[in-house]
């Protein structure tokens, strides 16, 4: 069974909705600079199991939270130190915009990371941090939390071995005097207002110094993660949510939020679903550092149903590897195809539903599945401007490709010119040699080249014709079918490897393609 259909199952076989009418499923990102790709697949895996809910008739919702309260504590590489430094600290959502356009800093990454997710056809409701504080609706929380910081303490200590003092409270303040919220360490509850000093100086924030008391309510301080977490449960009344396996470890974050809110806040812990990390090139990298690590960068690469293969093709205890500098990305193209082909010849198992669910939402309903030509073939034939595709498409298909088949093509055509621009490795860029490169050939490796001059200047010849010559001068010549490949490659090229020479060949003008073997023959 697939693992989302499982999931659904399993929650409809051990749960009933809290509000009695539909399951409330919740994740959220802090925005503190452009999202990593890794924060996708809890949208997608979240955003699955609601529509494998759906598909079973079991109403739910799925709200997203935009985080734009949690102190902003580094500066991304991308942006100017020299401009950002002086703000850190402060919550996100008193940060500037990089842009103009946009409120503040959390709202513009938080645009970009919508814009991401709805491409991959995920559409949860959003709301920020920001409302729940401001609106008053965690004060209850809040306050249950000052009133029982003893009971925090114990539960940090006994569940996950964390000491704190006997005067920490579960809250950071929001500094009257400077606006800081890192910088704050609240001491004392005294039933209505915090006492709190402005003297911390973590990861480069610099505190004002200030010291006074503030009513903790409606956005004047918010609760610490682990607490704030449970408190979130609650007031949204959440049943399902997961996400990655470090935080629901024994000991873990999940562990600890789970104790408060069932001690504190007398809330049961939601369904839980922890899944697998999403690598890059076989890293966990930061999308401020790691090249085609953010959830743009990647969606970039692909259209929406293979985005949405990458992010859900694989069961939730398995890790997602891509990394855009190497094969995965004309691997995940192929896996698509291969899923598409065993829906054309009538399979209905797993691949089946995968390749459905790999589908946006609207527009499953009797779905064509178009043949498309591999994105290899398309990443090489869009390099060559004396190739037409369309026409080597069809010579790839073996017959006339449909307008659906010209309008897939395109597509892809576009995601490959993008992927050689960007990241594509050495191997898959091809650019012919206008003039001889300067390489050394053996005596074997000229005669078979001037072998296939001769037989090349007989008249135009297509790539399976020239694909059985090439095998048979292994004899004829002899050589060995290496040798002969690195040196076509070679005389082409300029390097020792390239695509399946045969229709490689029959993709050049026959007057060149003879010109040059000739000459690579003296």
């Amino acid at each position: 069974m697939f693992w989302a259909d499982r999931i659904a199952n399993e929650i409809k076989d051990s749960r009933k909705p809290k509000n009695g009418s539909r399951f409330v499923i919740r994740d959220e990102k802090t925005l503190s600079g452009r999202v990593h790709v890794g924060s996708m697949r809890g949208v997608a895996i979240h955003g699955l199991v609601s529509e494998a809910l759906a598909a079973q008739g079991i109403e739910n919702e799925y709200r997203y939270e935009l985080n734009d309260f949690d102190p902003f504590d580094g500066v991304p590489s991308y942006l100017d130190a020299a401009t950002y430094e002086p703000y850190l600290g402060l919550p996100l959502y008193k940060v500037p915009s990089p842009e103009e356009g946009f409120a503040n800093y959390a709202e513009y990454f938080g645009a970009e990371f919508v814009d991401v997710q709805r491409k991959a056809g995920f559409f949860p409701s959003y709301y920020r941090a920001t409302e729940l504080y401001q609106s008053g609706r965690m004060d209850p929380f809040i306050r249950m939390a000052l009133e029982r910081a003893a009971d925090v303490r114990r539960i940090l200590r006994e569940v996950s071995g964390s000491e704190k003092d006997e005067s920490w409270l579960p809250v950071s303040v929001v500094c009257e005097n400077c606006g800081k919220i890192m910088t704050t360490r609240a001491y004392d509850f005294d039933g209505e207002t915090v006492g709190y000093a402005c003297d911390w100086n973590p990861d480069g924030a610099k505190a004002c110094g200030h010291k006074g008391r503030v009513a903790p309510w409606k956005g004047a301080t918010k609760l610490f993660w682990k607490v704030d977490w449970a408190a979130k449960w609650a007031v949204n009344g959440v049943d399902i949510e997961g996400a990655g396996k470090d935080h629901s470890t024994k000991g873990g974050s999940r562990d600890v939020a789970a104790h408060i809110a069932a001690e504190l806040f007398d809330y049961e812990n939601p369904f839980d679903v922890p899944y697998e990390f999403f690598l890059i090139g076989g890293k966990k990298m930061s999308s401020s550092k790691g090249r085609g690590s953010s959830a743009k960068d990647m969606s970039d690469l692909f259209p929406s149903e293979v985005f949405r293969l990458a992010l859900i093709g694989k069961d939730i205890n398995q890790q997602v590897d891509v990394d855009p500098e190497g094969e995965s990305v004309p691997r995940l193209y192929d896996w698509y195809d291969e899923l598409a082909d065993g829906v054309s010849a009538g399979k209905e198992d797993d691949y089946a539903k995968l390749f459905t669910y790999c589908q946006l939402p609207d527009k499953r309903g009797g779905f064509a599945v178009p043949w498309q030509m591999r994105f290899r073939e398309v990443a090489f034939v869009v390099q060559m401007p004396h190739l037409s595709l369309e026409a080597e498409a069809e010579r790839a298909k073996g017959s006339t490709i449909t307008q659906d088949e010209v309008d897939a093509l395109n597509v892809r055509a576009q995601y490959a010119r993008h992927w050689i621009r960007t990241y594509a490795p050495q191997e898959f860029l091809y650019q012919v040699q206008l003039t001889m490169p300067d390489v050394q050939l053996t005596e074997a490796q000229r005669k078979a080249l001037g072998m296939l001059a001769t037989f090349m200047e007989e008249g135009t010849k297509d790539g399976d014709v020239i694909h059985g010559k090439l095998h048979a001068l292994k004899e004829e010549a002899p050589i060995a079918p290496k040798d002969l490949f690195q040196a076509i490659y070679a005389v082409f090229l300029g390097r020792t490897s390239g695509p399946k020479a045969g229709w490689f060949l029959a993709g050049l003008p026959r007057e060149f393609v003879v010109a040059r073997l000739a000459e690579a023959a003296r």
